[in-house]
């Protein structure tokens, strides 16, 4: 018993379990085919054979979620699509990520009005976030490649452990007020009502099916 001495033969890698999931999940992102607007034409750019992702193992676009792990996010999110963009999410198997493209994905931009939703993060958790208007196909796979540093770094458990212990991801983000509540002072109370009743995903629900107006 004790330190092996004995080399190991060529062709021999040691690693952890750890690290070996997290590089073939790196490097096999099937994106969710879902473009919203201007940054939809700069992702489908970057899948075209100038910048070629298949390099990076993301060569597929899967048309159903349920196949897709990486949802990008390419364009403003209107009130209407926000129920939808967050069924599809719930629809994608874990693990998952989500990479919202440029501005107007990840604070509104220049839509400040009531029909946008003020950042994709009120509907689904983000884990990179990408600047630009829109961003340049080279700014979007360098984002790509920020993300695969962040999942070679992530304990293979944590996100299931931490998805398991919620239940269920929150439909927004605790506290997050819809852009359609900001200014109209009336709703506005209604909206504070709610939250300190613990009632605002109701309340958010009434707003998308439209009751009450």
């Amino acid at each position: 018993m004790g330190i092996e001495s004995a080399a190991l033969p060529n062709g021999v890698l040691l690693t952890t379990v750890e690290k070996l999931v997290n590089w073939s999940r790196k490097a096999s992102f099937w994106p969710a085919t879902f473009g919203l607007a201007c940054c939809a034409i700069e992702m489908m750019a970057t899948g075209a054979a100038r910048y070629d992702l298949a390099r990076f193992g993301m060569e597929v676009f899967r048309a159903s979620p349920r196949q897709a792990d990486l949802m990008i996010v390419a364009g403003r999110v209107s009130q209407k699509m926000a129920p939808v963009l967050r069924q599809i999410y719930d629809q994608m198997p874990e693990p998952r990520w989500v990479l919202s493209m440029g501005v107007c994905a990840s604070s509104g931009g220049m839509f400040n009005n009531y029909a946008i939703v003020q950042g994709v993060d009120h509907i689904v958790p983000v884990d990179m976030y990408l600047p630009g208007c829109p961003p340049r196909p080279e700014m979007l796979i360098d984002a790509i490649l920020k993300l695969h540093e962040k999942v070679m770094a992530e304990p293979i458990d944590a996100r299931r452990a931490k998805t398991v212990a919620a239940g269920k991801q929150p439909i927004v983000a605790p506290g997050a007020m819809p852009s359609s509540y900001r200014y109209d002072k009336q709703r506005r109370a209604e909206w504070e009502q709610a939250v300190a009743a613990g009632t605002e995903e109701q309340l958010r629900i009434a707003n998308w099916m439209g009751v009450g107006k």
